[in-house]
Parts: structure tokens; sequence; C-alpha cells
């Protein structure tokens, strides 16, 4: 499985445009093939932070998700509302049973 997670911090007069792109962007990821979950959530500490989570089944959904158009119009649309370059990190994991 791949996780992402991603944040992004929103221009001072931006927070509820950032907020309903990003949501867009989630509910359309999550019908793609290999998504798993994907999610966004506001920082308690920081109002204009958005934090991105999300799972995918393996790389090639990432690479295909990636690919989209849709999802390179939520980055053309999102960047210039944006106070900064947005942070993500992707990573290979493996669930380990609590049992």
């Amino acid at each position: 499985m791949i996780i992402i997670l991603g944040s992004i911090i929103a221009k001072a007069d931006n927070a509820s445009a950032v907020l309903a792109l990003s949501l867009e962007h989630v509910q359309r990821s999550q019908l793609e093939p290999g998504c798993i979950s994907h999610t966004v959530s506001v920082d308690c500490e920081n109002s204009r932070r958005f934090v991105f989570v999300e799972k995918w089944s393996d790389m090639t959904a990432v690479q295909v998700h990636f690919s989209l158009e849709a999802s390179q119009r939520f980055v053309a649309e999102l960047t210039p509302l944006l106070a900064a370059k947005p942070d993500m990190k992707l990573y290979e994991s493996a669930e380990i049973s609590a049992g």
C-alpha cells in the first residue's frame, strides 16, 4: 500500500476557496480505482493549513491519479491560492496485525 501525507497552507483570504477545491478533489479521488481512502482535514492549530491523508493500493494507482486531467487541474487552480509550496511525502507500507 502507498500512503501519501501532504499539507498546504492557504493565503490569508483563500481558505474557503482552498477548502472547496480540496473537498471536490478528495471526493473525486475516492472513486478512482486503487484508492483505499483519501481525506482532507483542517489543522486545529492553523485554520489555513489543510492536511491530506491518502491510501492507495499500489504505485500504479498513484501514477494514474497524478496523471488525470482533473488532478492536474486541481493543482493548477490551487497553486495561486497557496502561501507556500505544498509539502507531500509518499510512503510504501504494510499493515501490521495488532493481535
